[in-house]
């Protein structure tokens, strides 16, 4: 277990706090004494931001792992399905649309594990060379 893979898994678990956030009444609508909504904002932010990270200091530092690779897409799928869900639990966002994107997002995920099978790996683009 190296940095970037912690890292990874601090994403993973930040997700049922994101879902807590957004989907229990709190008195007020406060957590903390603030709005419901900005924390689940700055959670959403913060698990985005390791998203960066993890993959920039595992380049950086050489750290590439065979777990990573497999944890890190895991982690963006539960991140943002939740979000999605949640979304839609809210009346925020149309359940047909979150549905067309998660699919997707899961038809990309099965691509690229039938693409390692056959020894092919698809890296993720590093952002500037989309």
């Amino acid at each position: 277990m190296n940095l970037p893979n912690s890292i990874t898994l601090a994403r993973i678990f930040l997700v049922p706090l994101l879902v807590v956030a957004l989907l229990t009444e709190f008195e007020g609508r406060l957590i903390l004494g603030m709005p419901k909504e900005l924390v689940a904002a700055a959670i959403f932010g913060i698990a985005s931001a390791t998203d960066w990270l993890d993959g920039y200091l595992a380049r950086r530092r050489r750290q590439i792992t065979w777990l990573g690779q497999m944890l890190d897409p895991i982690a963006d799928k539960l991140l943002t399905s939740a979000a999605f869900i949640s979304l839609v639990q809210l009346d925020l966002a149309p359940a047909w649309m979150v549905a067309l994107i998660i699919g997707r997002e899961f038809a990309i995920t099965a691509l690229r594990s039938l693409a390692y099978t056959k020894g092919i790996t698809i890296p993720a683009s590093p952002l500037g060379k989309i």
